[in-house]
Formats: C-alpha cells, structure tokens, sequence
C-alpha cells in the first residue's frame, strides 16, 4: 500500500482565489506539523520538485518572520519572505506570503494515525490566482508529494 495518498486533490473551481489541496500522509499528526515547524526538515521539502532552499531568518512563532532564498533547478534565485500568523499545535499554521501577496492556511487533521493536510493557498483576488494558475497547482501538489518524503524519511530513521 502506498504511504502517499491523493484525496480530493483538486483545485476550487476558476473564478475563486484559492487554490486547495488534499493529501493523506501515512504518519501522525504531530509528525507532519513537525515538518511545517522544525526548520530543518522545511528546508528539506519546502518547494516544488528540484527547488532547494537557503533560510535566512525564521521564527516559527505568530508574529515571525521567515526570509528564504528558493534556489530552482534552472539556476536562477527566487527571495521569498513570510510573516507567520498562526500556529495552532498539531491542528493549523497560517502564513502570509509577502510578494507575491497571498497567504497559505495548512490544516491537519488526525484520521487514525494518519494526517489529512489541506493546503488552502489564498490570494487577495481570483485574478492575481490567475496569473500563476500555470504553476501554482503543480507546485503545490509537488511541495506536498515532497513533505510527504521528508515525513517519511524521519519515521524510517526514529525507527
């Protein structure tokens, strides 16, 4: 049986300005959220497929700062920065992209040893979806084909 399983991963229909993903991770839930909050294992995951990334700050706490370097397999650097807005243990972690300006609400839920993950990243309007529609939705299912690895490797290595 696979340890990665897509559940209604699927895009909000056009016209919205989120765009939502479901995965199911063979793990806890304390395991997954502490994929999200140990810097270490986000860096490992944090992107799509072949992106790796240099932390400059991060403060994983409400109110703190998150200031990254995304370096992408075409060779060209991509600044990010985030401002933490919620971090609700082991249940959600709201964050606020700076630019472009969208925010991401991950919420975990507990299914019997394993953690449903919805990935809500919100933008302020349907249009500015719009414009990175092309990469958003691979992206994202990408970045969590990726955690689910990380979250996988750290049970194979407690083990």
């Amino acid at each position: 049986m696979s340890d990665i399983h897509n559940s209604a991963s699927a895009e909000k229909d056009a016209g919205t300005n989120e765009s939502v993903h479901t995965r199911i991770i063979d793990a806890p839930r304390e395991n997954v959220f502490s994929a999200w909050t140990t810097p270490e294992l986000l860096a490992e995951w944090w992107g799509p497929k072949g992106f790796t990334n240099t932390f400059q700050e991060i403060d994983i706490r409400p109110g703190g700062h998150w200031k990254f370097m995304m370096h992408g397999p075409d060779g060209k650097n991509y600044p990010n920065e985030c401002i933490f807005l919620e971090i609700s243990s082991p249940e959600r972690i709201i964050l606020r992209h700076v630019a472009p300006r969208f925010q991401i609400i991950a919420d975990f839920e507990n299914l019997n040893g394993k953690t449903r993950i919805t990935f809500n990243q919100r933008f302020e309007t349907a249009e500015e979806l719009n414009k990175l529609k092309h990469i958003v939705g691979q992206a994202n299912e990408e970045n969590l084909d990726r955690l689910a690895g990380v979250v996988k490797k750290t049970l194979t290595n407690k083990s």
